[in-house]
């Protein structure tokens, strides 16, 4: 689960999550439209998906696990060792879960569900970072339900040369019922907010989020580096962290991060130049996002990351 590697080293408040979740928390008056999705290995492969019209009240995200599919757990109940045939097979190798695209901050045992949540376990390879703070795949999620049942404003920022990038980014959002505030890059989109940070590599290598990414998986999640003195070669990388394909020309970037703790990831739409940019927006779409962590888009093509160590 999300939380779960922090979890580890501290076994006895995963315990005490557990124990909190076989008291109950109570009836409540239930919720809806709640999706499931199940996969391996940074979403390449599917397990299951389903949609629940009608969730309990007070229902954790463990219990909503638990009523469909067959876990495992350790540690007391608070940490989910398999699902169905799938299990963590080394010590690298785990469950972990996003709720609306955003790594859960708590075990799943004391994470609430919501109306509209999308509840994402993925078992996969953590060699390169214990943390992937936030992905890609259920967009238009986090913007139309937010995080924690609560809904936050979202801020789109554009470059001054990426006008028609920015405006199919803003079409996105409208069509998903997303109301956004417009604003310049540099002027700050303040806290509690969503910010979408559209424009290329160097216009943004500023921002707090692309010096995470420019720092690696390890503080990003995002299996990238950006390098060349104006950042127009991408490195795409494997679970492991490892370069397996180098990227040049106009190339397309899609990737969420944050600063830990915060809750409030921050996504990019970028690119090595301005037709990079412009690749990257015509990706943002819930088909070509689907289940993916991050996106680069290179001549028409999509290439999911972390890309296979064989790719």
């Amino acid at each position: 689960m999300g939380a779960q590697r922090r979890i580890r080293p501290a076994i006895a408040a995963a315990v005490m999550a557990a124990a909190i979740a076989g008291c109950g928390l109570g009836p409540g008056p239930g919720t809806g439209d709640v999706s499931i999705t199940v996969t391996r290995d940074f979403g390449t492969h599917a397990v299951a998906q389903l949609t629940e019209r009608r969730v309990p009240g007070s229902e954790t995200v463990m219990q909503l696990l638990e009523r469909h599919f067959r876990i495992g757990t350790r540690y007391g109940g608070g940490f989910v060792e398999s699902i169905g045939k799938w299990s963590g097979s080394s010590s690298d190798r785990d469950w972990f879960y996003y709720v609306n695209g955003v790594e859960a901050p708590k075990g799943a045992a004391t994470t609430l569900v919501y109306k509209g949540d999308r509840i994402w376990w993925d078992l996969h390879d953590w060699r390169a970072t214990q943390s992937v703070p936030a992905v890609v795949g259920s967009f238009p999620e986090p913007f139309t339900s937010g995080t924690g049942g609560r809904r936050l404003p979202t801020v789109l920022t554009c470059a001054t040369d990426v006008s028609a990038a920015c405006s199919r980014v803003g079409k996105q959002l409208t069509d998903a019922h997303v109301p956004y505030a417009s604003q310049g890059l540099g002027t700050g989109s303040g806290s509690d907010s969503l910010a979408i940070l559209v424009g290329p590599w160097p216009a943004l290598s500023g921002t707090i989020a692309a010096q995470l990414i420019a720092a690696g998986p390890g503080e990003s999640g995002v299996y990238v580096k950006v390098v060349g003195y104006h950042g127009d070669v991408i490195e795409l990388e494997d679970p492991a962290g490892q370069v397996v394909q180098t990227l040049r020309g106009s190339v397309g970037l899609i990737a969420a991060t944050e600063q830990q703790g915060l809750n409030q990831p921050t996504w990019l739409v970028t690119g090595t130049d301005v037709a990079g940019v412009n690749a990257a927006a015509a990706a943002l779409t819930p088909a070509k996002l689907h289940d993916h962590f991050a996106l680069a888009v290179d001549d028409g093509h999509d290439l999911p990351l972390p890309l296979a160590p064989s790719q």
